[in-house]
């Protein structure tokens, strides 16, 4: 029996561009596929996630520095409206407009302004050097935390909550590459110092947070 052979064209530089650009046409229909998740999932008359701050951001803002915040994945505001409420000039970011526009109702509730850009997290670029805090709060993509870090302006801070493994008791069907990993939070800040960290678990949710200042 004479073995099967693949065909030389797979190799030819035109078949390979052609190839690389579907699969690069992909990725690209994801961004859309997500902005229309979120827009559907914010398209409500109440607020999703409610419009207070989470408690580790409200309970600790008067260690931040007082300057300019990023809020990464803002959404509907409500951690990114308060630091506003708190003298800060906040910045939120996310790729649901819907979220947006209700992060600047909640901010007009509040008397505070705030700036907001619809983008893709998955390919922003932070500037450099720039904040004095940078919120990611409930948002999870590991690639983003050097540019976190490098988002920072010196002796600034970033603050980081999301849900653990411990969380998969109470909802198992929560995607494993969504969650830290134990500890997670202090090695990818441990050249910074820690100035708050805890692992919580309320015997209905468990989530990390931290806060770190860059040296």
């Amino acid at each position: 029996m004479t073995p099967a052979v693949v065909p030389r064209t797979w190799f030819r530089p035109a078949v390979f561009a052609f190839v690389f650009a579907c699969l690069l046409a992909g990725a690209a229909w994801a961004a859309p596929k997500d902005k229309e998740r979120w827009d559907s999932k914010y398209n409500l008359d109440v607020y999703l996630f409610g419009k207070e701050p989470t408690p580790f951001l409200k309970q600790n803002a008067g260690l931040l520095p007082k300057g300019k915040a990023l809020d990464i994945a803002m959404g509907e505001g409500r951690n990114g409206v308060f630091l506003a409420t708190q003298g800060f000039e906040a910045l939120g970011l996310d790729i649901s407009e819907v979220g947006l526009r209700k992060a600047h109702e909640l901010a007009r509730e509040k008397n505070v302004k705030i700036e907001t850009r619809v983008v893709d997290l998955e390919s922003v670029k932070l500037e450099k050097n720039a904040y004095d805090v940078v919120l990611c709060m409930y948002y999870l993509q590991r690639d983003l935390f050097p540019q976190i870090k490098d988002a920072l302006r010196s002796g600034g801070m970033a603050v980081v909550e999301t849900y653990n493994p411990d969380y998969r008791k109470y909802n198992p069907k929560f995607p494993r590459q969504y969650l830290l990993e134990t500890n997670e939070l202090l090695e990818i800040f441990k050249d910074f110092k820690i100035v708050r960290y805890q692992a919580y678990d309320d015997g209905k949710e468990a989530y990390s947070s931290i806060i770190a200042q860059k040296p």
